[in-house]
């Protein structure tokens, strides 16, 4: 057993041992536990925002704080996600019935955060500890409710879910992509004619980033490769049409001694 699980009585870290793979394996609609096996005296959970509640599309974090003599006592919750709620005060401590005076030993972790995550379906803001939102619930549930969406758009953001293969948003990522630039999506070099600098002055000035550093090697190696290919096209086609015209006066001189002999 860890360190941090004595702060608990043996018999109750085997019972939370059992609840917590239960949640793990079967969690309730709309929350996730986190498990930390080195301390089960603190329960972190992730919850969803319920569809057609303000906190809709929002994911809340909060945890509940268990006491040496749980379950007999109950354990304490509070959001760490900042949230608008009549029943969750500013510095994120839950008000709920089941937390207090309902308390049954009995009840398991699944029922509590059960209980919470429907807190935020019905408020009660008769036991207000956030008073404002409470009496701005009672008077204009409209104001109430575009408050609630506010903070849950700015402090209930879902971690963005990444798709296999998703680019990175390291440094290092950014600077190969800023590279890539010079390639299009089928892998086909743009035209030199659109990369080569208007004039010496611009390429001597050079970029101020390193990433405009790299784009600006990349640029000039396509150009010079662009360039010289080009070269190489013209003087071939130079020295192909100097041939042809050889060969068409060794031609006429021919002709011409043939109808010499003739004469």
């Amino acid at each position: 057993m860890m360190a941090s699980n004595e702060n608990l009585p043996p018999n109750v870290v085997k019972q939370l041992a059992r609840e917590l793979k239960n949640l793990d394996e079967s969690p309730p609609d709309g929350i996730k536990v986190v498990v930390n096996d080195e301390d089960f005296s603190t329960i972190y959970a992730d919850i969803e925002g319920p569809a057609g509640t303000p906190y809709e599309n929002g994911v809340f974090r909060m945890k509940l704080a268990l006491s040496y003599d749980f379950p007999h006592s109950p354990p304490k919750g509070y959001f760490l996600t900042k949230i608008f709620h009549p029943n969750i005060a500013t510095n994120g401590e839950i008000c709920v019935n089941t937390l207090k005076k309902d308390w049954n030993p009995s009840l398991g972790l699944r029922h509590v955060l059960t209980v919470v995550r429907c807190l935020l379906i019905e408020p009660f803001p008769e036991s207000a500890l956030n008073e404002q939102a409470g009496k701005m619930l009672l008077e204009n549930y409209d104001e109430y409710a575009k408050h609630a969406r506010l903070y849950t758009g700015i402090h209930a953001k879902p971690k963005p879910k990444f798709r296999t293969g998703a680019i990175s948003e390291s440094t290092a990522a950014l600077n190969v992509d800023q590279t890539n630039t010079m390639v299009d999506q089928n892998n086909e070099m743009p035209n030199a004619a659109n990369l080569v600098p208007t004039s010496t002055t611009d390429v001597k000035r050079g970029p101020t980033s390193g990433q405009d550093q790299q784009m600006a090697n990349a640029v000039t190696a396509a150009t010079s490769g662009s360039v010289s290919v080009a070269g190489k096209g013209v003087g071939m086609q130079r020295k192909e049409a100097g041939l042809a015209k050889v060969q068409a006066e060794k031609k006429k001189v021919d002709a011409r001694k043939k109808s010499l002999k003739r004469l």
